[in-house]
């Protein structure tokens, strides 16, 4: 087999399609005083709150940048922080206000974006992407598990 030239290879298909998702989220975020981190911490943040130790895997992010991302929406008013009432080693966090007002416009863009991209494919391809997305996902797996 010959080298695939990169604009056929998958994995740098998928990051250059996220950092350019990144950047648009970003752009938009960025008239909110706020970032597409902090868009997708809010879009993960139940009502009845969320443990701050299940966002990070929630949201697929390394714990040392939720921290940096969480402590950015404690100074903004974004998020507070409760005490679990079940168990007082846990912390849950919740929207505040501005919070919830912000999660309006972030999934407002999210929904923009995605509706976008629906205009242009059709159920066919989207259901193809999605199989490629889980092959790619499993052949993630299986490399992680490989010794």
């Amino acid at each position: 087999t010959t080298m695939l030239d990169k604009r056929h290879i998958i994995d740098f298909r998928i990051r250059w399609a996220w950092h350019s998702i990144s950047r648009l989220y970003n752009d938009r975020a960025k008239n909110h005083n706020a970032t597409t981190s902090t868009a997708f911490a809010i879009l993960n943040i139940e009502k009845k709150g969320t443990l701050s130790t299940k966002l990070g895997p929630k949201m697929g992010m390394e714990s040392r940048s939720l921290t940096r991302t969480l402590k950015g929406m404690l100074e903004r008013g974004f998020i507070k922080k409760k005490i679990d009432t079940q168990d007082k080693r846990k912390v849950r966090l919740f929207l505040t206000k501005k919070g919830m007002e912000y999660r309006k416009i972030a999934s407002e863009n999210v929904k923009t974006f995605n509706e976008r991209v629906f205009e242009k494919v059709t159920e066919e391809e989207l259901d193809t992407f999605y199989k490629v997305m889980n092959a790619v996902d499993e052949s993630i797996e299986e490399l992680k598990n490989e010794k």
